[in-house]
């Protein structure tokens, strides 16, 4: 099993141009495993971790309801923001600037074979980053993500949407952290489709600014820790 990661940081990207490139980075995982069925070989399958920021978007996964978001085609013209329906499971959230977001395109036959405890490492990669800034984190029951004071109902709030997507055990989509992100944006969606919960920000908790490329590299080790994986870094083969 391959536990190397190769770990690109793109900036920021539109969302479009990313899903595309996360496509062709999971159909190379997927051409690897069809050669070796066919010709009986034992090649190691690639696995890949993206971070980026998207300009403004708001996506829906394919069990979103189209009323979650509450605003028309010019009002997303008038505040710059883009739309896309996705093959992610989930329901609608926002991208912007501020939120970092990670993209696993992982061979699960590396790790293991369980998409549920997939999207608990993600969720574990989140609780341990915010720990670190002496936030305590959690899950709620039925609902996927990072959530403040996730056993009150009043207060709880997400700090962290995710919604992922898996083929022959190759995963794509990923997380999206809220570290500086403009929360006003989500006044124009149902975030998730939870109608009576907050979203919040590292910044908000915090009350000040984070530095971006502080908070990821603490994000980056506890992906390395929780998934006992190798990061190794690739800046030449980006689009």
């Amino acid at each position: 099993m391959n536990k190397k990661v190769i770990y690109k940081h793109l900036g920021t990207m539109e969302y479009g141009d990313c899903w595309a490139y996360q496509e062709e980075l999971m159909q190379r995982i997927v051409q690897t495993k069809i050669h070796n069925r066919d010709d009986h070989l034992n090649h190691p399958t690639e696995n890949y971790l993206l971070s980026v920021e998207h300009p403004h978007v708001y996506t829906l996964g394919k069990s979103g309801k189209e009323e979650h978001l509450l605003v028309n085609t010019d009002f997303l013209k008038r505040i710059n923001a883009s739309y896309y329906r996705v093959n992610r499971g989930g329901d609608i959230t926002y991208h912007g600037f501020g939120q970092l977001v990670l993209y696993p395109i992982l061979d699960l036959e590396n790790f293991f074979t369980d998409i549920h405890r997939y999207v608990r490492f993600l969720e574990e990669i989140i609780i341990r980053t915010l720990s670190e800034y002496n936030i305590k984190a959690g899950r709620r029951k039925g609902e996927t993500g990072v959530w403040i004071d996730a056993e009150d109902e009043q207060k709880a709030r997400k700090i962290c949407a995710i919604g992922v997507r898996s083929s022959r055990w190759i995963t794509m989509h990923g997380l999206a952290f809220n570290v500086n992100t403009d929360l006003k944006y989500f006044t124009h969606i149902v975030p998730c489709g939870i109608q009576d919960k907050k979203v919040s920000s590292l910044h908000l908790e915090l009350g000040k600014k984070l530095d971006m490329e502080e908070v990821r590299k603490k994000v980056l080790n506890h992906f390395e820790y929780v998934f006992e994986c190798h990061l190794v870094k690739d800046e030449v083969d980006c689009i």
